[in-house]
């Protein structure tokens, strides 16, 4: 594993501020695998062998039901996924498919679990990231059942906007229908809310977006820190 793996992996919430042997212990016998676009590397209803961790690349979190599928979340680098699974020692709630080509690193499950007993400071550092995990989703929950999809977009373009660099342009970093179903919308209401939010500074071509007045789309998304803000680090001992 290379030196900067390991300080991404430090400054997980996952991680900080355990004992040093903790964190030796458990990447040891973890596996830091290479992944093409496209692979499938754990499906809902399966057991939660491995703990994943996003190094590199995007994954995509998805569901599916009586023959629908949606996208629940996306994660880039640094996040982890199925970690209730893993504690629980239960089945996956969720499948996860790389979107692009990704660096992952799976730790084994049943480690997680004994190196809860032995490490009160890594208890606290799964405790907070479970508490951070429950906060994300009852943001986006409010995300969903207080906006509409056209304010949803608009908010998402924000946050990509800023995430990709601040000046104005963004690339849309999947496939629209992906983006749609994260949204919770169809592709016919996501081309419906792009043509909406061409009166509020949004033009598109392709992939490329271009916010030509962050001003008249900030006030249409109405922006709000209990729904838009990102959760705090865990505090360093």
């Amino acid at each position: 594993m290379r030196a900067e793996d390991t300080e991404k992996l430090k400054c997980l919430n996952f991680f900080r501020g355990v004992k040093e042997n903790t964190f030796r212990r458990a990447i040891a016998p973890s596996f830091l695998q290479s992944f093409p676009a496209g692979t499938i590397l754990l499906e809902e209803n399966r057991p939660a062998d491995f703990l994943y961790i996003v190094l590199d690349g995007l994954v995509e979190m998805s569901s599916s039901a009586a023959g629908d599928e949606t996208v629940i979340e996306i994660l880039g680098p640094v996040n982890l996924f199925i970690l209730a699974a893993v504690l629980n020692n239960d089945i996956c709630l969720q499948s996860a498919r790389t979107l692009t080509p990704a660096r992952i690193l799976m730790i084994p499950a049943n480690l997680i679990r004994e190196l809860l007993s032995e490490d009160h400071d890594f208890m606290k550092a799964v405790v907070f990231e479970l508490a951070s995990a429950y906060r994300r989703t009852i943001k986006e929950l409010k995300n969903q059942k207080l906006r509409s999809g056209t304010e949803r977009l608009a908010n998402w373009l924000l946050r990509e906007e800023r995430g990709q660099g601040g000046e104005g342009r963004l690339t849309i970093p999947y496939e629209k229908r992906i983006l749609a179903a994260y949204l919770g919308m169809t592709a016919e209401n996501l081309s419906r809310g792009f043509s909406a939010l061409s009166a509020h500074g949004v033009q598109i071509k392709g992939l490329q977006v271009d916010i030509v007045d962050i001003g008249k789309l900030s006030d249409y998304a109405r922006s709000s820190p209990l729904i838009d803000d990102g959760e705090p680090p865990l505090p360093r001992n």
